[in-house]
């Protein structure tokens, strides 16, 4: 199935518009992805090096995650020179993320509101198997759905019961932000994730393990609808994974929309391109976390990086019919140990 959805996208793809194609950044990602989804298969997709590299974020420390041998070299080294128990646990819980992991969790925790979007019975699921992932007070999180419940709990801050029936995502990873909000029926959330190939794949895969194969649909369920209504679709799905070259079709209004961190991996007019769409869909509220300094610039066709990067200020340009609403950094955002601030910003739609 999943070799004859690659296909079928990959074909197609080929007569997309050039604004709806994998930008400089992700050219490279693709490739690794595609390679590995050959090579290891979907279902361990988690624990694979290119989508630890890509779009799988961990709290290790980078490079750890996909380097067990060092870090149980590191670990070895500090635990020789410590004799005491306790500092050799501190010493793992330290660089195994899980500190950090719980940082994260305790703003959350202290930070939850009993008011939509629901989010307090929340626990990740394994599909995917993953390489991390953290139990806390009987629930397991990761760190993309702490990264999420945390953006969920900055928009309560600011907004009074906000609507989720409909929410919109680009850019949306392997669904954490789907398996959030579909996860609690008291949010009647209808859930759509715009996804370049081949990442859209695995959110198709996660989410439909999660909710079921007739929940949720994907590519090619959908390729030959020249119409995609969002009323007609949340009649008979909770959640559907589209590619970009189908946005244009998709016709409704949205309640939110988000977009975590690949906004920042793209060129300014191709973010420009996707904010119009959203802004025809009407979406009452827009939810962005990107970093403020922008991504580094690629000086060689062979770096990863962004040929332009994409800063706070361009999305204010983007967004003509919308207010800002809230920044944030800390607590609910990150600033990076090199001085980068991966920043939330929080806009509304004017009347």
């Amino acid at each position: 199935m999943w070799k004859k959805l690659v296909n079928e996208i990959s074909h197609d793809m080929e007569k997309a518009d050039n604004c709806y194609l994998p930008t400089h950044f992700w050219l490279m990602g693709s490739e690794l992805l595609q390679k590995d989804i050959e090579t290891f298969g979907i279902d361990t997709f988690r624990s694979m090096p290119s989508t630890l590299g890509f779009f799988v974020p961990t709290y290790r420390f980078n490079g750890m995650i996909t380097a067990p041998q060092d870090y149980q070299k590191l670990i070895q080294h500090c635990n020789s020179v410590l004799d005491s128990t306790k500092a050799q646990m501190g010493v793992v819980d330290f660089f195994s993320g899980c500190s950090q992991a719980r940082s994260d969790y305790r703003v959350y925790s202290s930070s939850i509101q009993n008011r939509s979007p629901f989010t307090d019975n929340f626990s990740e699921s394994d599909v995917g198997a993953p390489v991390e992932q953290f139990e806390f007070e009987g629930r397991k999180y990761s760190r993309s759905s702490l990264n999420y419940l945390l953006g969920i709990n900055f928009i309560k801050q600011h907004i009074e019961d906000i609507p989720v029936e409909t929410v919109l995502e680009i850019g949306g990873g392997f669904g954490s932000l789907g398996e959030i909000l579909l996860s609690d029926d008291r949010n009647n959330t209808f859930y759509i994730n715009v996804d370049i190939p081949p990442t859209c794949l695995f959110s198709s895969y996660y989410l439909k393990e999660v909710f079921g194969n007739n929940k949720i649909a994907d590519y090619l369920q959908l390729k030959s609808n020249p119409n995609l209504s969002i009323k007609e679709l949340r009649k008979e799905y909770t959640g559907a994974v589209l590619c970009p070259w189908q946005l244009p079709d998709l016709s409704g209004e949205v309640d939110l929309f988000v977009n975590f961190i690949s906004f920042q991996e793209m060129e300014p007019d191709v973010v420009q391109n996707y904010l119009e769409q959203v802004a025809r869909l009407e979406s009452k509220y827009i939810l962005l976390r990107n970093l403020r300094e922008g991504k580094e610039v690629a000086l060689k066709d062979s770096d990863v990086g962004v040929k332009k990067p994409t800063k706070s200020d361009d999305y204010d340009r983007y967004l003509p019919g919308y207010d800002l609403v809230a920044v944030n950094v800390l607590p609910f955002g990150y600033e990076t140990i090199d001085g980068f601030n991966s920043e939330l910003r929080l806009y509304r739609r004017k009347h």
